[in-house]
């Protein structure tokens, strides 16, 4: 897959552990950073990192701030991303069975209940349902 990272400062250290892992895992990862520990915006970055995936050419877009609050609204407020703010392995699953989320959102300064690269594989793994969620995913591409 070619999977697309972007964060503020509050998440640098999740970036680099989710980015690490991926690769591991085979994936391409395009990093529209940031590298430092220097105060950015949220916004900003959420709304670079929709306007890229909306390109074409990514599988899934991936977005990161302190608590993953902020940077997903940003990025929902793009016409065609649907992005999830996760917590745990049941909303993970449950955002790509039922709501094909195309985006993901974690917080760096958030305590999981478990290490967030459960959490990404567990929605990596499951697969969009389809059926009677079809009608739902298009009624939020809608939207806006």
């Amino acid at each position: 897959m070619r999977i697309l990272l972007a964060n503020d400062h509050g998440a640098l250290e999740l970036k680099r552990r989710i980015s690490a892992h991926l690769k591991s895992r085979g994936h391409e990862i395009v990093d529209l950073g940031v590298n430092t520990e220097e105060s950015v915006d949220y916004p900003d970055k959420g709304a670079e990192a929709a306007r890229e995936y909306l390109k074409g050419g990514y599988d899934l877009g991936i977005v990161l701030c302190g608590t993953g609050i902020g940077i997903s609204i940003a990025a929902n407020k793009h016409k065609g991303i649907r992005c999830a703010l996760v917590h745990d392995l049941f909303t993970a699953e449950m955002a790509r069975a039922h709501n094909d989320a195309n985006f993901l959102a974690f917080g760096g300064r958030v305590d999981y209940p478990v290490p967030v690269e459960r959490i990404l594989d567990k929605f990596l793994e499951t697969k969009y349902e389809g059926g009677r969620h079809a009608r739902r995913v298009g009624k939020l591409d809608a939207l806006g």
